[in-house]
């Protein structure tokens, strides 16, 4: 092996928001964390995927930043420890893609 390490672990499974209620539906490509209707998360990775964080509490969304490369990212903050998490948006999704308008909206976001 040549000391490379993958830190990103495939889990993409459907869940129920902590934020509004909906049942959001596995993305289908990549590890969904977060719901696409409110944009909510709650912090459960330490690495994107691994599901090994024992913090569990929501994540509200802050902030949208623009990547040329990624598109929307969306930036977290735990609500329990403040911890900042980013994450690309899934916009172009096929299942449930995130709601473009209040990706926009919080592009604006000034903390």
């Amino acid at each position: 092996m040549n000391g490379f390490v993958k830190r990103f672990k495939k889990n993409d499974s459907g869940f129920v928001c902590v934020n509004c209620g909906r049942k959001v539906e596995p993305l289908g490509y990549s590890s969904r964390n977060h719901c696409p209707f409110c944009l909510w998360s709650v912090h459960v990775d330490i690495n994107p995927g691994d599901r090994a964080n024992p913090c569990g509490a929501p994540m509200r969304p802050v902030r949208v930043e623009t990547d040329p490369r990624k598109g929307f990212v969306i930036v977290h903050e735990c609500t329990a420890c403040g911890e900042i998490r980013r994450c690309r948006a899934a916009n172009g999704a096929d299942v449930q893609p995130d709601d473009v308008e209040l990706l926009i909206s919080l592009t604006a976001a000034v903390r």
